[in-house]
């Protein structure tokens, strides 16, 4: 990994341990830009649905005129541990960034892998 890739794991534990303090809000994803953009967003969980950290993080990247991210890393348990996206999310992070990359891997041995090469039916989710 680089230390842009560990800077980005750090950004989304401080959002994790910063803003997941409630039943709400489990997860918190971060994503970078090529040209070194950082964006962070956590989960909404509700009765009623909710969104995926990886999915608001992509809305927020839109609203400052995004069109590409080039790495995501998703944080759980008040960021103790690397959480891959959810089916769901891979699908639509596959549609909207095909050469994403993305942050994996147990925290002591994270790595820094490919979307398509994550099995689009497996993960552990990322909506908490």
């Amino acid at each position: 990994m680089r230390d842009t890739d560990r800077a980005l794991v750090q950004a989304a534990t401080a959002v994790s341990k910063l803003r997941c303090r409630s039943p709400h809000h489990t997860v918190a994803s971060a994503a970078r830009t090529a040209d070194g953009r950082v964006f962070t967003g956590v989960n909404v969980e509700h009765v009623t649905g909710g969104a995926c950290a990886d999915l608001v993080v992509v809305g927020t990247a839109a609203t400052q005129g995004v069109t590409a991210l080039e790495t995501i890393v998703t944080v759980a348990d008040r960021g103790r541990e690397v959480v891959a996206p959810c089916a769901g999310c891979r699908q639509v992070l596959r549609d909207l960034f095909p050469l994403l990359r993305v942050i994996v891997g147990p925290m002591d041995a994270l790595r820094v892998v490919p979307l398509g090469e994550l099995p689009a039916e497996a993960g552990s989710g990322s909506a908490g």
